[in-house]
């Protein structure tokens, strides 16, 4: 939008996640939405580079024909071909729709943060395929092969249609409820559900002391992606507060039924990526986890849980939880941060 001369300071109290009319998107301070400068500032603090992590045991273990059996290398093999694509649509979505429609500068100032994050995971899985001497034509294009891989991208990019329309403009009550479907979609569903099955799969594998180095980037990874997800939670909670009349109960209605399709899409493509099970978990407990981390997404926007059960996978939140037993001088401790301290 234009810069206009005037004496006039704008009111902050004023701005808007959307909407924001004659709202000034260069001037940061004085802020209103002060949630998104903290992740700004979190991000920084927790600032990585995937080089920085050793791949030698890793590249060792994928050499040796003991180290790994065949349906661990197919595992990791496929979360890979999910996630180089995952992150890719992520910062698509950023770069294309929420930079373009979201009026306060300092959300504005966190999704940039955000979006070069999405390019160090993506840059994290080319260091992973190409420390491996993996295929990379085939895991970088494997989710136009893999069905499954197929129906987590193109659900995410079927919202993201109207979205990324040139024509595309908030202001009116349909438009509005169009952007936070979208806002929806991509924090819960993708940065909350659909990353969560392949976490798992990657931090079995670490549990058992296989493909570490891979693992510590993931465990990097999460750290981003629960920022990124809280972060999209916020957010819709703060237009839910500005803009109430969108929260009707029929686009609540859409939102618990998008997560319910995300959970059938997600459980089916683990029980297909995984049919044998992986390391203690099967198709039923795959979808056990994928239910349970779907109502914690619900609860946090204020809808009802749908599915009630408990964490079938206990050990993944001590895998979240970073270890603190490395040697500094060896690789750099994965909750090391500059300038700050970890917090989730």
């Amino acid at each position: 939008m234009p810069i206009e001369f005037t004496y006039e300071r704008p009111d902050v109290n004023a701005r808007k996640i959307i909407n924001g009319e004659d709202q000034d998107v260069v001037q940061l301070e004085p802020m209103k939405h002060t949630f998104a400068w903290d992740y700004y500032n979190t991000g920084n603090a927790n600032h990585w580079l995937p080089t920085e992590i050793g791949m030698q045991k890793d590249v060792e273990q994928w050499k040796s024909p003991t180290a790994l059996t065949e349906d661990e290398r197919h595992a990791f093999e496929t979360v890979l071909g999910f996630f180089t694509t995952a992150d890719s649509i992520a910062a698509n979505n950023i770069v294309m729709a929420f930079y373009n429609h979201i009026t306060s500068p300092e959300c504005r100032l966190y999704l940039l943060r955000q979006a070069y994050e999405e390019a160090i995971h993506t840059h994290a899985y080319q260091y992973m395929v190409e420390s491996l001497g993996l295929d990379s034509g085939r895991i970088f294009n494997m989710y136009r092969e893999h069905e499954q891989i197929y129906d987590k991208a193109s659900f995410i990019v079927t919202f993201n249609e109207g979205i990324f329309d040139k024509d595309f403009q908030t202001g009116d009550f349909e438009s509005d409820q169009k952007f936070l479907e979208n806002l929806c979609v991509a924090a819960l569903v993708l940065e909350g559900i659909f990353f969560y099955s392949a976490f798992a799969v990657i931090l079995a594998l670490q549990q058992q002391n296989k493909m570490v180095g891979s693992a510590e980037q993931i465990q990097y990874i999460m750290r981003d992606e629960s920022n990124h997800l809280n972060f999209g939670i916020d957010m819709i909670n703060t237009i839910k507060e500005e803009q109430p009349e969108l929260w009707t109960e029929d686009f609540q209605q859409r939102i618990i039924n998008i997560i319910h399709e995300a959970v059938d899409i997600e459980s089916n493509f683990a029980a297909n990526a995984f049919p044998k099970g992986f390391m203690g978990m099967n198709a039923a407990g795959f979808r056990q986890y994928v239910e349970y981390i779907a109502d914690r997404r619900l609860s946090r926007i204020g809808l009802p849980v749908q599915f009630n059960v408990n964490n079938p996978f206990p050990w993944m939140s001590e895998a979240i939880d970073l270890s603190k037993e490395k040697n500094f001088f060896e690789t750099r401790v994965t909750e090391y941060q500059v300038g700050g301290t970890l917090d989730w």
